[in-house]
């Protein structure tokens, strides 16, 4: 679910994003997340999320994804100040990190075969994320490289505190994507506001941003119960493999032409995925 949704919101991301400046995609992307989370904790059952012996779980799930919505406002700036060519390739690579800290700090250990599976959809996402350098293009700011690489460290931490506090009491996957969007207002929503506001607005612009970031918002639902239900060394991968259905979304949509460097990248996520599935080894 998190894969098909996260691909298509993308691919129609790309559609539109010439005519939606990106800080205002972050402020419908918060009002998004409002409508689909707050449905969902409306219609599940769930614990109270602020009762006291579910602070830590509250407190947990807040700051995750306040990280999480740093990321995303740290790799805004990078693609404003530096090359997309590698801001898009790094970003491609988060679920790397969340591997390693996941291996460290939780204690996931998969069988030796799935590493390699995982590795094969790490290394496809970044060949799809990849685009030759423009030789046109200058890079006036060198803040672009410890924004880059601050938003893949922040990723990666996130997703492996929700995974850790699973183990929590009065966990909920309900009372979880509430606090998603408690973050996502206190990151996304200030910078969409604070950076979104000038210009002029329409109602075609909120459809074509609505649209994408529902289906974004759908996919953070679907990749938070997958955290809950598998080991994150394997969701996170798996669910950020979504460059695979935006590429055929482009092709089919966009009308762009694919290449044999993509066909190879997603041969190998579509690898990846297919022999990535398994019970954590034990050792």
């Amino acid at each position: 679910m998190a894969l098909l949704l996260y691909g298509l919101g993308q691919g129609f991301v790309k559609k539109w994003i010439s005519e939606v400046p990106p800080a205002r995609f972050c402020l419908y992307f918060v009002v998004a997340k409002a409508i689909v989370n707050v449905g969902y904790f409306l219609t599940q059952k769930h614990p109270p999320p602020f009762a006291p012996e579910g602070m830590r779980f509250l407190i947990a799930g807040v700051f995750a994804y306040i990280l999480d919505g740093l990321g995303w406002i740290l790799y805004f700036e990078s693609i404003v100040a530096g090359p997309i060519t590698i801001v898009g390739t790094l970003s491609a690579a988060y679920p790397a990190l969340t591997v390693l800290f996941a291996r460290i700090f939780l204690n996931e250990k998969l069988q030796t075969f799935q590493y390699w599976a995982i590795a094969a959809v790490i290394v496809g996402c970044v060949g799809l994320s990849y685009a030759p350098p423009d030789p046109n293009a200058k890079v006036t700011q060198k803040r672009w490289i410890p924004f880059a690489a601050s938003a893949l460290v922040l990723w990666g931490i996130d997703q492996t505190i929700v995974k850790w506090s699973w183990g929590l009491p009065n966990s909920n996957e309900a009372n979880m994507i509430l606090f998603n969007t408690f973050g996502g207002i206190l990151t996304l929503g200030v910078y969409g506001v604070l950076k979104g506001r000038t210009g002029t607005r329409s109602g075609r612009e909120w459809i074509k941003s609505f649209l994408p970031m529902g289906m974004m918002a759908g996919g953070d639902l679907g990749a938070l119960i997958a955290s809950r239900l598998g080991p994150i060394s394997l969701t996170s991968p798996i669910s950020g493999a979504y460059p695979v259905v935006t590429l055929i979304f482009a092709a089919l949509v966009l009308r762009e032409r694919i290449t044999w460097f993509q066909i190879v990248s997603v041969t190998l996520i579509i690898a990846g995925i297919v022999f990535s599935p398994g019970m954590p080894g034990q050792g």
